[in-house]
């Protein structure tokens, strides 16, 4: 008698990928949140995870549109980078392959002139 193997379902199919922020890429985000905040310019922020794209959300009051995105797209890595900053009007402010170098643009945003 011949044993057949029966054929793969759909069952036991793989959800489909998200793309999401690594540890260290949450901390360092985090960490100049937490001075945008202390400064008193952020109040919230929100985490997307999605197919391609995973985003974090910057918002100076919670009902309103993100006043920064910044995002993450892997397919981008070989050409432009996958790291990407966004203003509010869908302006690509920085892209880069490393974060930190990418976050420096919002960095300059906090400095400011003291009396």
């Amino acid at each position: 008698m011949n044993y057949q193997v029966p054929p793969p379902s759909n069952l036991h199919a793989l959800p489909p990928e998200q793309i999401a922020f690594h540890r260290t890429e949450l901390s360092v985000i985090l960490s100049i949140y937490g001075r945008f905040v202390a400064a008193g310019e952020w109040r919230d922020y929100g985490i997307s995870c999605l197919r391609e794209v995973a985003i974090f959300s910057v918002f100076r009051r919670t009902a309103e549109n993100p006043m920064y995105r910044i995002e993450k797209r892997p397919k981008m890595r070989d050409k432009q980078g996958m790291y990407s900053v966004v203003g509010m009007d869908g302006q690509i402010l920085r892209r880069g392959h490393d974060l930190k170098t990418v976050l420096r643009v919002l960095e300059r945003k906090l400095i400011r002139a003291v009396d």
